[in-house]
């Protein structure tokens, strides 16, 4: 397998080995952050049952992807969010408004059958761009 100039950045979660990704991944002055899904520190669901306590998780998750890479949630450029049932659009637009409100990416929300565990209600990528970026390559 060939690999890249592009660095990695891991949050240690167990998919990460058993699916073969990666957190985020910085190429140039880009920072890609996987979907990300309500899961907290010790590997527990955050707000089952709650789709904007799970979008507030979703969006903190990605805040520290961000951090490790050098970056913050002004940096955001694009976010796609995926929810399960999309009569919940204004709980999710709730949670990505105290986040990004003044940002103002651009934005994706799209209603997915499921997501890979049944009580995870929604999963959010983020792209974000840096002007100089210390972690560069």
């Amino acid at each position: 397998m060939a690999t890249n100039n592009f660095k990695k950045i891991k949050s240690g979660a167990e998919w990460e080995t058993k699916v073969a990704y990666s957190r985020a991944v910085i190429a140039g002055n880009h920072i890609y952050v996987s979907g990300t899904t309500a899961i907290g520190e010790n590997g527990e669901i955050i707000g089952i049952g709650d789709m904007y306590a799970q979008s507030r998780q979703c969006i903190k998750n990605i805040e520290k992807a961000l951090e490790k890479a050098g970056a913050s949630l002004k940096d955001v450029v694009r976010t796609r969010a995926f929810i399960t049932n999309i009569d919940e659009w204004k709980a999710f637009a709730k949670a990505h408004k105290e986040f990004f409100e003044g940002i103002d990416p651009a934005a994706s929300l799209l209603e997915v059958s499921r997501i890979i565990h049944p009580e995870l209600l929604i999963e959010i990528e983020a792209d974000a761009v840096l002007k100089n970026n210390k972690n560069q390559l």
